[in-house]
């Protein structure tokens, strides 16, 4: 049987990185001894992760186009074309069977130079609002594995195959043992438990709003597992030193977000492509706070489809610190409101995405 290469290209943020190692992860169990290599932007959180997963990675030296400064773009030229240099470099000495494309930076170089060589390429887009780089890609891309309905508005019709998004799969294992990780956290069983996630960096409305409304939450008898995120850790344990609590567990980062998600009756989040994948899978009520420092504000885009069909409540970034607080408040409390949304949420899962991107990948091989 011939031994398969598959790169796999893209990152910049978690929502990115963590499908692509679930998607190699699975190419591996059914292939053990394929070869895998990742390519990701120089300095960014990739080339830590995915070398942590096993895998090895190769850095480009690209980097987002600033439309505050134009006149910043000048470097980002030059560092495209040396990216597509060393993408070009590198697919030549790698000899892929097939180039994926998850998203990022790194994904434009990598899929375009592939194309190039003949080699087929997959995208892999985890939002309701494709980015730039896979709009221009798609032309040449022989399949669009994508997570939403309604793609057609972006990609060719006849290349769109709805596969969900990868999610890991650690946090479903762990779903269903609540008494374990309550325990974690120095919980009770007996009270209601409140999930909230800024992302690996923070959320700074979201801090904001949690901080202020400290009291309200502890008054009310609810438990709070509160990820600050890196920027904002300091602050978060000033506010807690005033308010000390035994039903606040804080930190900048949960390494077991399988027992974060197992403890928490209901969940507050940005609304990027991957957290909102994990929460229709693991079926946890949510209120959804988008960021707006995104890319053609995909977030809010990604939050109104779970809106529409009730199966989030979302509430903007501007009115977060006023509203935020006390409609989580208002929601936990609701065990018809929770129920309803637990199983709104649960319809819109795409289960084994991995599988099926990776029976996707398969079929291009063999072509």
């Amino acid at each position: 049987m011939k031994k398969y290469r598959m790169i796999i290209s893209g990152g910049g943020t978690g929502g990115h990185i963590f499908p692509a190692i679930a998607i190699a992860n699975t190419f591996k169990e059914w292939f053990p001894d394929a070869e895998i290599l990742f390519v990701g932007a120089e300095d960014r959180m990739e080339m830590e992760r995915v070398p942590a997963a096993g895998y090895d990675i190769i850095g480009l030296p690209i980097s987002g186009f600033n439309r505050q400064h134009i006149l910043k773009n000048i470097k980002v030229g030059t560092q495209l074309i040396k990216s597509l240099r060393l993408a070009k470099k590198t697919i030549k000495s790698f000899k892929p069977d097939i180039a994926v494309g998850v998203g990022g930076y790194a994904s434009g170089p990598t899929l375009w130079m592939a194309a190039a060589a003949g080699i087929p390429t997959l995208i892999q887009e985890q939002n309701s609002y494709a980015g730039i780089t896979n709009k221009l890609l798609a032309k040449k891309a022989h399949r669009i594995c994508v997570a939403y309905e309604g793609m057609e508005r972006f990609f060719p019709k006849d290349k769109i195959v709805i596969t969900g998004n990868p999610v890991r799969k650690d946090l479903e294992q762990m779903i269903e043992n609540r008494a374990e990780a309550l325990n974690y956290f120095g919980f009770s069983s007996n009270k209601k438990t409140l999930l909230v996630v800024g992302g690996s960096l923070g959320a700074r409305t979201i801090n904001k709003s949690i901080q202020k409304g400290l009291e309200q939450i502890v008054g009310a008898g609810i438990q709070l597992i509160w990820q600050t995120g890196r920027y904002y850790f300091e602050e978060a344990q000033n506010a807690l030193k005033e308010n000390n609590s035994t039903a606040v567990w804080c930190s900048d980062f949960i390494s077991r977000m399988d027992y974060a998600y197992a403890a928490a009756d209901l969940v507050v989040s940005r609304a990027g492509a991957g957290s909102i994948s994990e929460l229709c899978l693991l079926k946890k009520p949510v209120i959804l706070v988008p960021s707006p420092n995104v890319s053609e504000d995909h977030q809010t885009k990604n939050a109104l489809a779970l809106v529409h069909k009730d199966a989030a409540l979302m509430i903007p970034d501007k009115g977060a610190e006023k509203h935020l607080v006390a409609t989580a408040l208002n929601v936990i409390e609701n065990n018809k409101r929770l129920d309803l949304l637990s199983r709104n949420v649960y319809l819109l899962a795409h289960k084994a995405s991995a599988e099926r991107i990776v029976d996707e990948i398969v079929q291009l091989i063999k072509k």
